[in-house]
C-alpha cells in the first residue's frame, strides 16, 4: 500500500516549503525515485521566490535511514566488481551540493534515526533540529564502506575531525542530547513539540532578508577555501550587493523609524 504513495510529499506553509521524506515503512530509506524527487524538490525551491525556507523531514518514526540496500540488492548477486561512484555522483551528489549551495535557510527537523546517507542529508541542511528520540549513525563502516554524500567534508567542520573519524570509525549511534552538546544538532526539543518547534524556527527565517541570508551562506562556504586577505574582500563584494536590495533599505529605515522591518525577501 505505502508504495502506492507520493514517496515526497510536498507542504507549502506560507514562505516555508517542507519536504517530507515518505516511506515510512522503510524508515524513508532511499531509492531511486525518492532520490529523483528529492533532487527535483529542492531545484525547484531554489528557483521559486515564493519560497524563503524550506524543511527536510521524514514521515512516520524516521528521518531518513539511508540507502535502501534492498533496492540495490541485484548488484550484489553476481561477482562482477561493484562500481557505487557512478551511483553518487549521479544520484546523491547533485542533491548534497545544490543544498549547500541553495540560497534559502534549509532546515533538517530530524524526528528519529538518521543513518547512512540519511545523516549526511541532515548534516547537508543549514541547521538541525532534532527531537529526543532522533539518533544518527555514520553507518557506512558497518557494511564497509567510506562515509558518502558529504559526510566526509561535514562532520568534520560540524564536531572536530577527532569525533569525526571516531564515528565514521565505529558507526555507533549518537543520540539526540550527545548530538547537542557536540555540536552536531542546533536544538533538541521534546518528540511532540518537533513540527511546532520546527514550524517557529521556520517562520522566522522566512520572515527575515531571505537575500542577505542566502549572500551570508555564500561566503561561510567560500571562508572555508580562502585566507582572510581573499575573505575581506569576498565580504567587500557580498555587501555591495546586500546594500542594493529592497530588505536593506527596509531594514535601516525601519530602524529610523522606530517600527518592526516588513522583508520581502528582494
Amino acid at each position: 500500500m505505502a508504495d502506492t504513495l507520493p514517496k515526497l510529499l510536498i507542504e507549502n506553509d506560507g514562505a516555508v516549503r517542507t519536504l517530507r521524506l515518505n516511506r515510512p515503512d522503510s524508515l524513508n530509506a532511499l531509492d531511486d525515485e525518492l532520490l529523483t524527487a528529492l533532487g527535483r524538490a529542492v531545484a525547484d525551491a531554489d528557483k521559486d521566490k515564493t519560497v524563503r525556507c524550506v524543511v527536510i523531514t521524514g514521515a512516520g518514526r524516521g528521518f531518513c535511514s539511508g540507502q535502501d540496500l534492498a533496492a540495490v540488492a541485484s548488484r550484489y548477486t553476481s561477482n562482477h566488481p561493484i562500481e557505487l561512484g557512478s551511483h553518487l555522483r549521479e544520484r546523491y551528489n547533485p542533491i548534497i551540493a545544490r543544498m549547500r549551495t541553495i540560497e534559502k535557510p534549509l532546515i533538517a527537523s530530524v524526528n528519529g534515526v538518521a543513518a547512512g546517507a540519511g545523516c549526511s542529508l541532515a548534516l547537508a541542511c543549514d541547521i538541525r533540529i532534532a527531537a529526543e528520540s532522533a539518533s544518527f549513525v555514520e553507518a557506512f563502516v558497518n557494511v564497509g564502506l567510506v562515509p558518502d554524500s558529504g559526510s566526509t567534508f561535514m562532520l568534520p567542520r560540524l564536531v572536530g575531525v577527532a569525533r569525526a573519524l571516531e564515528m565514521a570509525f565505529t558507526g555507533r549511534k549518537v543520540a539526540a542530547a550527545e548530538a547537542l552538546q557536540i555540536g552536531l544538532v542546533n536544538q533538541v526539543v521534546p518528540d511532540d513539540q518537533l513540527a511546532a518547534a520546527t514550524k517557529k524556527l521556520a517562520d522566522k527565517l522566512a520572515g527575515l532578508p531571505t537575500r542577505a541570508i542566502g549572500l551570508t551562506k555564500r561566503a561561510i562556504n567560500a571562508s572555508w577555501r580562502a585566507d582572510l586577505d581573499v575573505q575581506l574582500d569576498y565580504e567587500a563584494m557580498l555587501q555591495t550587493t546586500a546594500g542594493q536590495t529592497h530588505d536593506h533599505r527596509e531594514g535601516v529605515t525601519a530602524f529610523l523609524e522606530k517600527r518592526t522591518p516588513k522583508f520581502t525577501g528582494e
